[in-house]
């Protein structure tokens, strides 16, 4: 998984926008809920400006593809800036085998969410794996991405799921002590990246004592912002107490407090009104984001400050 680095790039990402088309990249939820099919294909060829061929070898959810299918548009594209002659492409180069979201839209045109996203491919014998953005990929098994995203598609989609191996799985990774990111442990973080983020996905109750560990991991940023949105499942005063327990904290990093505000909203919070409004007079109001390279196109992908969060969770209040 890509470690992120919180840079301050206003000055670059303005100069980006006047010369690139950019894009805000949807999280996984949204890709994944407004998907038709769930599919695994071998990529035959692609350009990248008419798009990319496949053969498909199955379909593990939603409506069955068989045969061959040219993809050639995306379904969840939205346009931050354009430049001519640099348009959103398609490029597949050096993929064979790929799981693929796919959505047929109303002109008939197989579509993937944007050029970024919407696809895990298979490197090595392993997928390289979204479950909550695709700035932050892990790296699984086939057998365990399958199963687990197979469980949340169909959750997604009001279909049933294999209940036993996913709670099988939870009880296996979550009893765990949270894992770093170092060559000794990151396997296993790798893993309890999958749980923390099944339990956001499946809304699954009874793991609340074992997610809290992880979103108090201040080592690992990643399994806090896991946690923060696994614990949407739990809405508890206890579990409301935690979040906000990170909200204020000033050590903690902007990134995991704006997670925990959105989980926080989740619950419709009204008897923390007053309380909220006090801390929104002080919160930061710096921006945040993904980081990573600024010439990315996911660069457009919108994420608010503290304090734009916190104003938006009050104004639902």
């Amino acid at each position: 998984m890509i470690k992120n680095s919180f840079f301050l790039f206003i000055i670059f990402f303005i100069s980006v926008n006047l010369h690139a088309t950019t894009w805000d990249e949807p999280w996984q939820d949204k890709v994944i809920k407004e998907a038709d099919s769930f599919i695994l294909a071998k990529i035959k060829s692609f350009d990248r400006n008419l798009g990319v061929d496949i053969e498909i070898i199955r379909t593990l959810a939603g409506k069955e593809l068989k045969g061959n299918i040219r993809i050639t548009d995306f379904y969840l594209l939205k346009l931050t800036s354009v430049s001519t002659g640099n348009d959103a492409h398609f490029e597949f180069e050096g993929i064979r085998e790929s799981y693929f979201f796919i959505k047929k839209n109303e002109k008939g045109k197989y579509c993937i969410a944007t050029p970024t996203t919407g696809f895990d491919y298979i490197e090595g014998g392993r997928v390289n794996a979204t479950y909550r953005h695709s700035y932050h990929q892990t790296l699984v098994s086939v057998d365990v991405f399958e199963k687990t995203m197979t469980a949340i598609f169909n959750n997604y989609h009001n279909l049933p799921y294999d209940k036993k191996y996913i709670n099988d799985y939870m009880r296996e990774f979550l009893e765990r002590k949270p894992a770093g990111l170092d060559s000794v442990e990151i396997e296993t973080f790798f893993k309890q990246h999958v749980a923390l983020e099944c339990i956001y996905h499946l809304r699954l109750k009874g793991y609340y004592k074992q997610v809290i560990p992880f979103l108090n991991d201040t080592s690992n940023f990643h399994n806090q912002v896991s946690a923060a949105r696994a614990l949407i499942a739990y809405n508890t005063p206890e579990c409301r107490q935690e979040l906000m327990k990170v909200i204020i904290d000033t050590t903690r990093n902007n990134f995991v407090k704006v997670i925990c505000i959105w989980t926080l909203s989740a619950f419709n919070p009204k008897e923390m009104k007053d309380r909220l409004i006090k801390i929104e007079k002080s919160a930061s109001d710096e921006p945040s984001g993904f980081g990573g390279d600024i010439m990315d196109p996911r660069v457009g992908t919108y994420f608010p400050s503290v304090k734009k969060a916190l104003e938006k969770l009050i104004g639902t209040l």
